[in-house]
């Protein structure tokens, strides 16, 4: 995918932290990548992909994935011209990207962007009368540091290309965008496409220091009381290592 700068939690034994950091399989990463090491939030299962929030108004896609095949399920009404034109678009951009995808119902496509921060983004493209609608998970509500987490969200809208930040009514936290369906091309897929994994991809690191500090800091010293590896909370060794005096 090119570079660029919505829509679319699992129980633990014993008492453990929000976040949880997960060993990074290798896997094919698109065109627009970002560096290393990705904790997960407890939004995240234990093969490392998001579960989104069941309580979605909007019936959000909640984690699929995997291999699938494009075509949906179910009748429906004969697609227009213009969305037929979008639908082949957007179903080329994913083939042509080696991307896995679901198609739950005509004209809706859910893939798995591959990532280094974070294992996988869910992304959810969806070809309706008038637009393309594109969004996928990022990160559920921060619990701390509210005011600091959507300052930079809104900061960061500036830089964005395609997509934008917005928070949902859980104060989950998604990227969205929307194009029309006359500017729908595999081209411009690849783009919004891109636009999504850098953003989610790059900026998880950002929002999980800013939003789940003492989360971080719980995991940390969970882990050293039993003796298990820290090697994927490295990246947040400030948040878990006391400050040396220079």
């Amino acid at each position: 995918m090119a570079d660029a700068s919505a829509e679319p939690p699992e129980p633990e034994p014993e008492t453990r932290p929000e976040t949880r950091p997960e060993t990074r399989p290798e896997t094919r990463t698109p065109r627009a990548t970002a560096p290393v090491t990705e904790p997960a939030t407890e939004t995240e299962s234990a093969n490392g992909t998001e579960t989104e929030p069941a309580t979605r108004a909007d019936g959000g896609v909640g984690g699929a994935g995997g291999a699938g095949t494009v075509g949906g399920a179910g009748p429906s009404a004969a697609p227009s011209p213009a969305q037929a034109r979008a639908r082949a678009a957007v179903e080329q951009a994913l083939r042509e990207a080696g991307l896995p995808v679901e198609s739950p119902s005509a004209g809706t496509y859910v893939t798995q962007l591959p990532g280094t921060r974070k294992l996988a983004t869910t992304c959810r493209l969806v070809v309706g009368a008038h637009t393309l609608a594109v969004s996928a998970f990022v990160v559920r509500h921060p619990d701390e540091n509210h005011d600091a987490v959507h300052r930079w969200l809104l900061e960061r809208n500036l830089r964005l290309y395609g997509v934008a930040f917005a928070v949902d009514r859980l104060g989950d936290v998604y990227l969205s965008g929307r194009l029309p369906l006359a500017a729908v091309t595999p081209e411009e897929v690849d783009r919004l496409l891109g636009a999504v994994l850098e953003n989610a991809d790059g900026s998880f690191n950002t929002l999980l220091e800013l939003g789940f500090a003492s989360a971080i800091r719980r995991e940390y010293a969970w882990r050293v009381s039993r003796g298990e590896s820290t090697r994927n909370l490295d990246a947040f060794a400030h948040l878990t290592q006391p400050s040396t005096p220079s």
